[in-house]
């Protein structure tokens, strides 16, 4: 059986090249079933979840990566996040009935921009328009743009299951065999089937693409659904949308209700609650410009 949740690494040992491979089940699920998402929808998703897995993998941070798809299809935005221990959770907003199975019809023109937000130093991002096929392709040219690193994706994912897999040349060796020995790679690569990355072991899947090559298999590492909103951010929210605005809310309501988008959980003020966030940032407001 294929692996469940975990995203694995491997390295092709005679060459400088990376190589990663994930698969979302129970994580998957868990997104998937906050929101009632069109199947072609819901798989976009799946495939950008793995996405986001993928390239977090392959930086040495602590922090956060997102990829953001806005475009002016139907489908008018994607987010999907990972933090370094492989936490995902991923939305997504669309309108109309259906959802055409075809990356650009579902999106229309737009741009894909990946952020990286570390716990410590500067956020970076990076921008490509979405002038590819599939999302996969729009990933690849944007780390041929913005990296400058030849990089290889295959993204699939059906009802229940999302998976991925990368290649990644290192820029160490740039002779002209190193470059067809690539290309050999990515031919091989995208032999793989939905079925296969999404069904089969690590190892079957690794022996069957490369079954020539000496390629070390590294200890798989999990991923999980987790979202990080909390009380304290949904108060952020309600003093963003201003006390006139959720007091007239609470004139018609017992309670302001606030709703994390991502994982669907709801968070209820009263009264006395309102009271106390406008209070407490009325009073940090006022600490804020004396300092």
């Amino acid at each position: 059986m294929a692996e469940r949740d975990s995203l694995q690494r491997f390295i092709f040992k005679d060459a400088q090249i990376r190589g990663e491979i994930v698969r979302l089940n129970s994580a998957y699920a868990a997104i998937a079933e906050r929101h009632p998402y069109p199947l072609p929808l819901q798989r976009f998703l799946g495939q950008a979840l793995a996405a986001s897995a993928l390239l977090s993998a392959t930086i040495k941070f602590s922090g956060r990566l997102t990829l953001q798809i806005q475009g002016d299809g139907p489908v008018s935005l994607l987010v999907v996040q990972s933090n370094e221990q492989f936490h995902v959770r991923g939305l997504a907003k669309w309108q109309g009935e259906t959802v055409s199975q075809l990356f650009t019809k579902a999106f229309g023109s737009g741009h894909l921009a990946i952020t990286i937000t570390p716990t410590e130093g500067e956020r970076y991002q990076g921008i490509v328009s979405l002038d590819n096929e599939n999302l996969a392709g729009a990933l690849e040219a944007y780390f041929h743009q913005s990296e400058q690193l030849p990089t290889c994706l295959c993204l699939f994912a059906d009802e229940k299951s999302a998976g991925g897999i990368l290649l990644q040349a290192m820029p160490a060796d740039t002779t002209e065999d190193r470059y067809q020995f690539w290309e050999h790679l990515l031919t091989l690569t995208h032999t793989l089937t939905e079925q296969e990355l999404l069904n089969l072991p690590n190892q079957t899947i690794l022996k069957r693409l490369f079954h020539e090559e000496d390629i070390v298999l590294l200890d798989s590492e999990p991923v999980a659904f987790r979202c990080d909103c909390s009380i304290e951010k949904m108060e952020r929210a309600l003093l963003v949308a201003g006390k006139q605005e959720v007091q007239d809310i609470l004139k018609t309501h017992r309670t302001v209700t606030v709703t994390c988008e991502f994982c669907n959980h709801h968070f209820d003020f009263d009264k006395v609650d309102v009271a106390r966030i406008f209070a407490e940032g009325t009073d940090s407001s006022s600490s804020s410009q004396q300092h």
